[in-house]
């Protein structure tokens, strides 16, 4: 069992996929701080100084001040602008991701272009004429 383990894990492809979840997850972090602290305060600020993830609804009716608190009460809480804030982080991967895929097929297309056409028949003729005037 340990050997086909071994031989699992040292496919290329398995390799390849280890570094790729570890690289995302990296990445979602960053993007996390880029949402959460680039983004999103501007945003806050135009929109007159609010803070989009203490945004919820209280499911409990009762009155909470803040999310925090509305969760140290026990409250059901919709919490919207955590939602909010996950769909911009969702957005700005997804965009990231598609730029990425986009550059590797046209560095993948550039590689895997068509071999150059052929020459004319008047070049390959003047070519074999020479090849023949060589040998004699």
């Amino acid at each position: 069992m340990l050997k086909e383990f071994k031989e699992f894990i040292s496919r290329g492809n398995v390799l390849d996929l280890a570094v790729g979840i570890i690289i995302g997850t990296a990445f979602t972090g960053i993007v996390n701080s880029l949402v959460a602290d680039i983004i999103m305060p501007p945003i806050g600020k135009i929109m007159g100084g609010i803070d989009f993830s203490g945004f919820f609804l209280d499911l409990s009716g009762e009155e909470h001040a803040s999310l925090a608190a509305a969760k140290a009460a026990g409250a059901a809480t919709i919490n919207y602008g955590i939602f909010l804030n996950t769909v911009i982080n969702f957005l700005i991967v997804s965009f990231a991701v598609f730029l990425l895929v986009k550059q590797a097929n046209r560095f993948r297309r550039t590689q895997e272009a068509a071999p150059p056409p052929a020459p004319p028949r008047s070049e390959q003729l003047l070519e074999e004429i020479r090849d023949l005037l060589k040998k004699k």
